[in-house]
């Protein structure tokens, strides 16, 4: 009892150099008491904080963490605060969503003269973050018992059991062989008349039920290619290898799904439209488990939204009457933030640091990724509670109005992270706030990019 009276509340600030570093300032010339817990670091601007160093934070031991800079139309830098609006929104509600108790990040506009104001805002949070509880804020520890997280597991499962599809073998096999027909004498045409230098689609794997990626690179090889419901890999993953590169010209095999990977590429001016010819296909979904993959009983879209060449023709497939993984992430939504936090780090806590979700993103592509990074060290590289929980936050915030959903990183991870109920998440926000879909047009702006003068700022003081 005595060394909880005594422990004092710590609160990490991080504050724009102009604005509120000044009113902070003030507040002390002003001789203004707050809270003697806080302790301010200063930035260039809050278009300059990283949600990575919150992260850092908590997972150093603070207690809450307060983001402070100027109020819109007055930043130093014109538009720096307006960005940063944005991203924290986000980052903020994937917070929440992994259980994270709002009182523990909050946000406000401090001007250099409101130093009143920031001597309130201060007292508020220390305040509210000593109601939460007189024990120390713990980050990134599992729960001991497993069973804490098992009830909101089983009722995903029953979800995802609900809405379990099988594919009807009689007539999507016909479809197939018609279409890995087309998809052959069509990559003929493109390698004879050295349109392209290779073809990058699939070919039958070595076990049965499974396709692998294949680079056609001359027209002998064509009859190697193949078509099924077991071409899952998101083949534009390929696109921004360097090696890839050096083929000059290439065709790629794209689903929906991977046809909008390929236009976020092009959005952030990873590749250009004139290096790569598409041929799309129209999906009648993927397999996965046996049964089609919860990606695509919700999926609307058939044909690619950007091709060159299309392979196949429309029709029927099964679809769900609600998104399923909608019904995940309205499940966790009413879950108890304790509830939410110990499922997710009972998710994370069984990463094993493969990075296997990073090799088959095709938004990945850094040179050098955080993770590798160690002058500093963000994120510790062993798998251990703090370096897992680091990891998976932060790759969910990089790929925050990004990721296209094609739910590789679910697939491909060897410990079954969801990963994709993550992603779906941050989506359907991006969606609800900015009325933005990612990789369906080119020309769109992407949402963490731009700003509006009327985005949503009600979570900021």
């Amino acid at each position: 009892m005595k060394d909880q009276v005594e422990r004092k509340t710590k609160i990490a600030a991080f504050v724009c150099n102009w604005c509120s570093y000044a009113g902070a300032d003030a507040a002390g010339t002003s001789r203004l008491q707050y809270d003697d817990g806080v302790r301010i670091i200063r930035f260039p601007c809050t278009g300059r904080i990283d949600p990575l160093f919150i992260i850092k934070a908590l997972e150093q031991g603070v207690d809450g963490v307060l983001v402070s800079g100027c109020h819109p139309g007055d930043c130093h830098y014109a538009t720096g605060n307006l960005l940063a609006r944005r991203r924290f929104n986000i980052f903020r509600k994937l917070m929440l969503f992994l259980g994270l108790d709002e009182r523990r990040l909050q946000f406000a506009w401090v001007s250099a003269a409101e130093g009143a104001k920031w001597t309130a805002v201060v007292n508020t949070v220390a305040d509210e973050i000593k109601q939460l509880s007189g024990e120390p804020f713990t980050w990134a520890t599992p729960p001991a018992d497993g069973k804490k997280a098992q009830s909101l597991r089983e009722q995903i499962a029953a979800i995802e059991q609900a809405h379990r599809v099988a594919f009807q073998e009689s007539s999507i096999e016909a479809q197939e062989a018609a279409m890995t027909q087309q998809l052959r004498q069509q990559a003929k045409q493109l390698l004879d008349a050295s349109e392209v230098n290779a073809v990058l689609g699939y070919t039958s794997g070595t076990l049965p039920q499974t396709a692998n990626s294949f680079f056609a690179l001359s027209p002998d090889v064509a009859d190697q290619l193949v078509w099924n419901r077991y071409c899952q890999t998101n083949l534009a993953v390929y696109l921004t290898r360097p090696l890839v590169r050096k083929l000059g010209k290439i065709a790629v095999v794209v689903k929906p799904c991977d046809a909008r990977a390929v236009v976020g590429l092009l959005q952030e001016h990873q590749i250009q439209r004139h290096e790569v010819h598409l041929i799309g296909m129209v999906c009648q979904g993927v397999e996965t488990g046996g049964a089609m993959a919860l990606k695509c009983l919700s999926c609307t879209q058939r044909t690619p939204t950007l091709y060159d060449t299309l392979i196949g023709a429309g029709g029927e497939r099964p679809t769900a009457s609600s998104n399923p993984l909608d019904e995940i992430v309205r499940l966790l939504d009413n879950a108890s933030p304790e509830q939410r936090w110990n499922f997710w780090q009972d998710e994370f806590s069984r990463c094993i640091r493969c990075y296997a979700c990073r090799a088959v993103c095709p938004f990945c592509y850094c040179e050098t990724c955080i993770t590798d990074k160690h002058r500093p060290q963000w994120i510790t590289p062993s798998a251990q509670p703090e370096g897992n929980t680091a990891w998976n936050i932060i790759r969910a915030a990089h790929l925050a109005g990004r990721c296209v959903g094609c739910n590789e990183c679910a697939r491909v991870c060897p410990v079954n992270i969801r990963l994709d109920i993550l992603n779906r998440k941050i989506a359907i926000e991006i969606k609800n706030e900015f009325d933005y879909e990612a990789g369906q047009s080119v020309e769109s702006a992407p949402p963490l990019a731009t700003y509006r003068p009327d985005d949503q700022q009600e979570f900021i003081r």
